[in-house]
C-alpha cells in the first residue's frame, strides 16, 4: 500500500477509531489478554505517527469505555497501568511532532495516578498547534450528551443561556470534543458492525469503514487501505447527487 495512492485533498479532517479486538488477538495466540493489549499500544503507536505525517487534524481513539469498568479487576488495572506507560514514552515525541493531547470522558472516575500522568503530558502540549489526538477515556457517548444536557440547563438557570439560544453550534459547544470538526470518517477494526457508544451526536454524517484486522494487527497499511476507500466516498450530507455536481 502506497502513499501515492492517497490524495491529500481527500483526506478526511478528523479520523476517529473504535480500536477493537485486542483480547480476540490475545486468545488466537493463546496468550493472556493483557498481552493483546501490549500489542495493541504498537498500533497506537504506529497510528498516530501516520495521522501526523499525512497532517490529519484531528485523531479521536476510543481507549476505554464507561463499560469497561466492569471488565475483571487484574484486566483493568492492567489497562491503566499500560496507559501510563503509553503516555510516559510517547509524550516527548508528540511535543516534538507538534500534537496536542487531551482526554474526553468522565476522565475523574480515573486512578489518581493516571489522572496524574495524563494531566501532566496534557500540559506539556497544550501550546502545540498540529494534530489534537484525543483519548478517550471512562468514555460513553449517551453519557456525554446528558453531560451536555447538565451544562446547557446550569447556563440556563444563571442567565448565561436562554432556552431560545439552543442550536446544535451551542450543543456541540458542550461536548467534550468542544472545537474539534465532527468526524469525516470513523474505522472500527475486528469485523463488528456496531458503534459501542462512542461519538453518537458527532458521527452523524461520517462514513464508516469496517475492517476484519484485529487491532493490535492494524497498523500503517491499513489505515492507508481504510483512507484510499473513504477517498471513493461520495458524501451527500442528505443532498442528491445532481444537488453535488451543481456545486
Amino acid at each position: 500500500m502506497s502513499l501515492k495512492q492517497l490524495e491529500k485533498e481527500k483526506l478526511p479532517k478528523h479520523i476517529a477509531i473504535i480500536m477493537d479486538g485486542n483480547g480476540r488477538w490475545a486468545n488466537k495466540r493463546s496468550f493472556r489478554r493483557i498481552l493483546g493489549h501490549r500489542e495493541g499500544m504498537e498500533s497506537v503507536k504506529e497510528i498516530v505517527r501516520a495521522c501526523r505525517e499525512l497532517d490529519i487534524q484531528a485523531l479521536t481513539l476510543y481507549a476505554f469505555s464507561s463499560q469497561n469498568w466492569q471488565r475483571p479487576e487484574l484486566e483493568v488495572k492492567a489497562l491503566m497501568g499500560l496507559l501510563k506507560k503509553y503516555v510516559r514514552s510517547e509524550v516527548n515525541e508528540l511535543n516534538e511532532k507538534n500534537v496536542r493531547l487531551q482526554g474526553i470522558g468522565e476522565l475523574d472516575k480515573l486512578p489518581k495516578s493516571v489522572i496524574k500522568v495524563f494531566n501532566e503530558a496534557v500540559e506539556v502540549t497544550k501550546n502545540n498547534t498540529g494534530m489534537v489526538l484525543s483519548v478517550a477515556l471512562s468514555y460513553g457517548g449517551r453519557e456525554e450528551i446528558i453531560n451536555a444536557v447538565s451544562e446547557i440547563a446550569k447556563k440556563i438557570e444563571t442567565g448565561e443561556l436562554s432556552s431560545v439560544d439552543i442550536n446544535e453550534d451551542i450543543f456541540s459547544e458542550n461536548l467534550y470534543t468542544a472545537g474539534l470538526p465532527d468526524p469525516d470518517f470513523l474505522i472500527r477494526t475486528s469485523g463488528e458492525l456496531r458503534i459501542s457508544n462512542f461519538l453518537l451526536w458527532q458521527i452523524a454524517y461520517s462514513e464508516i469503514y469496517v475492517t476484519d484486522v484485529l487491532w493490535p494487527d492494524f497498523r500503517k497499511d491499513d489505515l492507508y487501505r481504510a483512507l484510499i476507500e473513504f477517498q471513493k466516498r461520495k458524501r451527500r450530507f442528505g443532498l442528491t447527487d445532481e444537488q453535488i455536481s451543481a456545486g
